[in-house]
């Protein structure tokens, strides 16, 4: 019974990668696009997420500055709210919110925003999208099917990648993958096809 469930979890993962693929292509693609915009006019990355996503919003600019698959040299990245020090100074001002003080002391003109919500966003989220628009920011945002809260935020010019699915799980093992093809379609981009070293 109870390797029945582990495999049922193995398959239904599988299943939503293969329906997200198709959902997601074109919106990778998007995004490739506006990081690369981004980082070659001397912008930055800014990754920021809501509960358990905020570890990976933290691989994400860790993999821009640092590596991905191969050596490069590093890509401007920060995972905002990172820093427990600036983060616990910053939420003992009365009203502040952490992230979006963050984009708007550090963000620039030609920035790239990327939040993760896999549950739906939480307010804080919420303003870091809105000041990086005050910013003139491009926001990349990776949620799960409903996100009514961030959906209304986003404009034209921005990339949303829905998953599919309503599950907190499933969406950030998918969101995972996604944010790996980024990582990689970058770096093919910046320095063409070649194997990855690990």
């Amino acid at each position: 019974m109870l390797e029945q469930r582990i495999q049922q979890q193995f398959f239904e993962c599988a299943d939503l990668q293969v329906q997200a693929a198709d959902a997601l292509a074109r919106p990778l693609t998007d995004a490739v696009h506006a990081v690369l915009g981004c980082i070659t006019a001397g912008g930055k990355l800014m990754v920021c997420g809501s509960g358990a996503a905020t570890a990976d919003a933290q691989h994400l600019a860790a993999q821009f500055v640092g590596r991905f698959e191969r050596e490069r040299p590093g890509l401007a990245a920060l995972a905002l709210g990172a820093d427990g020090v600036l983060a616990s100074a910053l939420a003992r001002e009365r009203g502040a919110d952490v992230l979006a003080k963050q984009v708007l002391a550090l963000g620039a003109p030609g920035d790239v925003l990327v939040v993760l919500a896999p549950v739906g966003p939480d307010d804080s989220i919420v303003a870091a999208v809105q000041a990086a628009h005050g910013k003139d920011m491009t926001v990349i945002a990776f949620t799960g099917r409903a996100a009514p809260g961030l959906s209304a935020e986003l404009t034209e010019t921005d990339v949303h990648l829905a998953v599919p699915h309503d599950r907190a799980a499933r969406i950030r093992e998918v969101h995972v993958l996604a944010l790996h093809c980024l990582c990689d379609a970058v770096d093919v981009q910046l320095m063409g096809e070649q194997e990855p070293t690990s």
